[in-house]
């Protein structure tokens, strides 16, 4: 459909941030002038403190002017992405965003030069300041990690020569790498990339699966050398950054800005890593289910239920979603309904409408979501997923101040994940289809295996590069391909044939581009499950707690917020509760499977 066809019910409405592009284009102006007035305490700021609130207000306000105006144009830009006009708004707000960040770039030395004794001083001496005690605790927490001047310039001028690695990679994986043809099912020709390569694994036909597998894998063995001195290199230019900034280590300036303790990481990568019975009978499960006499890795993702191609409409969709989630209370539902109803969604693709599925928004505008809706139960699924992080952004925005609204990916993974497990045990409890059952556990156990179980293989082996890295060993190709090898085989265990291709995995990893970031994605699984399983079992006050979770927003450390939750992140029982969750998901699965036969 072309987007002037749909219902406006089904798209967002932007003139609930501004009523029209005219008066986007005003406020864009009017913030050029005003960013200049940060330019005026530099010098103030550097003699004494009585400017603090006036300068950090002047900053915040400003700051809040530049996210209200980038999110109109990204809206606009990602409703119709071929639209010239809205990559020029895109480009102008950058374009200020830059400006402006180069303006108040003299704001955290300057202050940092105080004692943070001084700091607490003028905010107890100021209480127009408490609003911001918070952000300035978060600034003093870096003092001891921020160089001089001079350094902190020269390590920014030097940022792209860090970052060339990365760039590097994406270059060679997503440009250079030819990986040859194969054929598929009917016996086509087709140009094998790493894109469809996806694709090719889900294939039912197990020569195909073979053959993707094997082509694509040839070619990164042909350039093990040059990918593995790639990650390589990053992993050094990292280790060396995070000594001089005067880090323990790599691991510990990746976890310092969310004040996460290294003991968190730890207990995950422990608990799951010495409780990997539950993953062994999946995939012992998956090999008898495809009749195979070994399981091979291209065998991981071959479909083991038939395709369930019942399609749901949206509003059928909006139904099954809100009764999945009224667990979390009435409040919860009316909100979300209102979320619904206000067009806080923009629902089916149009041409040039950017891909995927996102959620956005700050304080004082609608939560606002984007889908690409095609009436599938994944579809449906993605309904809940984005609406767990807008209704996050909503308590957040309506509960806090602008600068303590933004909530940390940490936590943000867990409200997502609530909303999807709460659909997905609303489905398999009230449906009385046993193939939508089963393809809903199917879809369950694949999501525990690859966010759970996969996602702490990977940050297990990064962890061990990065302590080898640090301790002088050169992280060659044989040597990434052996520590990759070790953690594969505690992961698989007995379960699979190992093959020749298996351990040069890792050079395809773009995430390990990103320093131990995967990790957030298995700690919210886990807290996200024992959050569901507190509210299904009526443990007391575990919804009410929920709540109050999200109304955190970004006003305290992680840690604290998930402790509102009822969620100790130390307790090896929240951990061991979501993999004895995922067993009992198998064993059900593994008998509904045997009905349906």
């Amino acid at each position: 459909m072309k987007r002037t066809e749909i219902d406006n019910k089904y798209k967002w409405d932007l003139t609930t941030i501004y009523k029209t592009e005219e008066d986007f284009l005003v406020e864009l102006n009017n913030i050029k002038i005003k960013i200049s007035n940060i330019s005026k305490y530099e010098e103030l700021i550097k003699k004494d403190l009585s400017c603090l609130f006036d300068m950090i207000y002047t900053y915040y306000d400003i700051v809040y002017f530049i996210n209200k105006l980038f999110l109109y144009a990204h809206l606009l830009f990602d409703t119709d992405t071929k639209n010239e006009k809205y990559q020029e708004y895109v480009g102008k707000v950058s374009n200020l965003d830059e400006d402006f960040s180069k303006l108040s770039s003299y704001m955290i030395p300057a202050l940092l030069k105080y004692d943070y004794s001084d700091i607490l001083n003028q905010i107890n001496n100021d209480n127009r300041l408490k609003e911001y005690a918070f952000t300035l605790e978060k600034i003093f927490r870096e003092k001891e990690h921020v160089l001089s001047e001079k350094e902190e310039k020269l390590i920014s001028n030097l940022g792209k020569a860090f970052d060339s690695s990365s760039d590097l990679f994406e270059i060679i994986t997503d440009s250079d790498l030819k990986y040859g043809t194969i054929k598929d099912e009917n016996g086509n020709d087709i140009e094998l990339n790493d894109s469809n390569y996806n694709l090719y694994m889900t294939s039912s036909d197990r020569r195909v699966r073979k053959d993707a597998y094997n082509c694509l894998y040839s070619m990164y063995k042909q350039f093990k050398n040059t990918l593995s001195k790639t990650l390589s290199n990053h992993i050094e230019a990292y280790n060396t950054i995070s000594k001089v900034r005067n880090y323990n280590s790599a691991l510990e300036a990746s976890l310092f800005e969310d004040n996460i303790s290294k003991d968190v990481f730890d207990t995950l990568i422990d608990t799951v890593s010495n409780n990997l019975e539950p993953l062994y009978k999946y995939y012992r499960l998956r090999k008898k289910v495809l009749n195979v006499d070994t399981l091979e890795f291209y065998d991981l993702h071959a479909p083991i239920v038939k395709e369930f191609n019942k399609e749901y409409t949206f509003e059928e969709a909006k139904e099954i979603v809100l009764n999945a989630l009224s667990p979390l209370g009435e409040e919860y539902i009316s909100i979300a309904k209102d979320g619904f109803n206000n067009r806080w969604f923009d629902v089916y693709y149009t041409e040039g409408k950017r891909s995927g599925g996102y959620s956005t928004g700050i304080k004082g505008t609608l939560p606002f979501i984007l889908i690409n809706y095609e009436g599938k139960l994944n579809d449906v699924s993605t309904v809940a997923h984005e609406l767990g992080h807008s209704m996050h952004s909503y308590y957040s925005n309506k509960n806090c101040t602008f600068q303590d609204s933004f909530y940390t990916i940490y936590c943000g993974e867990v409200t997502s994940t609530v909303n999807e497990l709460l659909l997905a045990n609303y489905i398999i409890n009230n449906s009385n289809d046993d193939n939508e059952k089963l393809y809903v556990l199917n879809h369950l156990l694949d999501v525990y295996k690859s966010t759970l179980f996969r996602q702490t293989m990977f940050q297990e082996f990064e962890k061990n590069i990065y302590e080898l890295s640090s301790k002088g060993e050169i992280l060659n190709s044989d040597l990434l391909s052996n520590e990759y090898s070790k953690v594969c085989k505690k992961y698989f265990g007995d379960t699979i044939n190992y093959n020749d291709n298996y351990s040069y995995e890792y050079a395809r990893v773009p995430h390990f581009y990103c320093n131990f970031y995967v990790f957030t994605y298995a700690t919210g699984i886990i807290y996200a499950t024992k959050i569901v399983n507190d509210i299904l079992n009526n443990k007391e006050e575990s919804k009410e707690k929920y709540i109050e979770f999200l109304k955190t927003g970004g006003s305290m450390y992680p840690e604290d917020e998930l402790k509102v939750a009822g969620i100790d992140v130390h307790d090896k029982d929240v951990y061991l509760s979501a993999i004895n969750y995922y067993s009992k998901l198998v064993d059900e699965f593994e008998k509904l499977i045997e009905k349906v036969k």
